[in-house]
């Protein structure tokens, strides 16, 4: 299905020795990841978005609304702009209570243009218990649950965030991303989301863009683009596959949660506390090097989850190695790395029905 368009970068910027040239055309709602090299003009992307690069020539457009054309001359300024911007640092206040910043901001957005109270983030982000404190009393994940309730707080028509994570550690980043993941199911703004981490895009991105030399490289729904095999994403050991799945209950005397998708059903170990509820949506990861083919139905094996699947695609990964493309049912894609010398034995090549064997699956959302 389609995606509404509601938020549109047209620009081009000159600077020495760099480039920006865009043409971004981004969903309605939903999180849009800005993946690419550092240099690649991500950060920039963001900034002409907010109006802080003055020179840039071309148009923004965010809820039907024009920020700039400068065709007609027209520029709104930053201030002026219904966006909230979250920077690596929370940037808070450090003078003021939790509350006080969360005030701070809504108190300077027009009551015509207010579409939420001041505390419309507390819960999304879980901050409640923290309004008293001073940002010198916060953790580095509380700081940035903070900012980002912040830049709620000013009633955003869209919601810019430069690698929020990016000054925090492995564990304060495990602390956060849950709210992260939270809020994408909350807002019904845009969101778009620079980050240098594929783990991020992976549990957080409805939407990719990626970004080189300050050109979009493609542009597309994450699952979409993450496995495809013309792209520098699905190369390498890290290569992955995402699938949109639903649960479907607990097999309780084995401990496994069962997840359906078009291309049939996959188990995975129950780890989460309390269950989730029959028919929720998540979203899994497989990893590429945890595909393995069959030629014919295996038998006596502890793979828990093998599926049928066509090859749609065969290219080269490296020294001896091969990406195989697979179909299972009619939209799911995976892939499979697998040796040179397994590929001529098998004789796979596009079209042949194979079962996969998929060793590992993560729930990331």
């Amino acid at each position: 299905m389609k995606q509404t368009t509601s938020l549109q970068l047209h620009a081009r910027l000159d600077r020495a020795g760099f480039v920006l040239d865009v043409q971004l055309d981004l969903p309605e709602r939903g999180v849009t990841a800005l993946f690419g090299p550092s240099g690649s003009g991500k950060t920039t992307c963001l900034r002409v978005l907010a109006g802080l690069e003055r020179g840039a020539q071309g148009a923004v457009r965010v809820d039907r609304q024009t920020w700039q054309d400068s065709a007609r001359g027209l520029f709104v300024p930053p201030h002026r702009r219904a966006l909230g911007y979250v920077f690596q640092e929370a940037s808070l206040f450090e003078h003021l209570t939790v509350q006080d910043n969360l005030r701070f901001g809504f108190e300077r957005t027009p009551t015509t243009e207010r579409r939420h109270d001041w505390r419309h983030g507390l819960a999304l982000l879980g901050i409640g218990h923290l309004l008293q404190r001073r940002p010198h009393e916060l953790s580095g994940g509380e700081r940035q649950r903070v900012a980002i309730a912040r830049a709620l707080a000013t009633s955003p028509r869209l919601l810019l965030m430069d690698e929020p994570l990016a000054a925090l550690d492995a564990a304060r980043k495990a602390d956060i991303l849950p709210w992260l993941e939270q809020l994408h199911e909350a807002l019904d703004i845009p969101v778009v989301y620079v980050t240098h981490s594929l783990d991020e895009v992976t549990r957080l991105a409805d939407h990719l863009v990626l970004l080189d030399h300050g050109r979009a490289t493609a542009q597309g729904p994450v699952s979409e683009l993450i496995s495809r095999a013309d792209l520098p994403l699905a190369h390498g050991d890290g290569a992955l596959a995402l699938v949109d799945a639903v649960t479907c209950g607990l097999r309780n005397e084995a401990g496994l949660c069962e997840l359906r998708f078009d291309g049939g059903t996959l188990l995975l170990p129950q780890t989460r506390a309390t269950p989730l509820p029959e028919r929720t949506p998540v979203r899994v990861r497989i990893q590429a090097r945890d595909v393995s083919l069959s030629l014919v139905p295996p038998e006596q094996t502890s793979v828990l989850n093998i599926l049928p699947a066509t090859v749609t695609d065969v290219s080269d990964d490296g020294p001896g190695q091969v990406l195989i493309g697979l179909r299972l049912g009619q939209d799911t894609r995976l892939l499979s790395r697998i040796s040179r010398l397994s590929l001529e034995r098998l004789g796979i090549a596009p079209g042949l029905p194979v079962y996969a064997q998929i060793k590992g699956v993560a729930m990331v959302r």
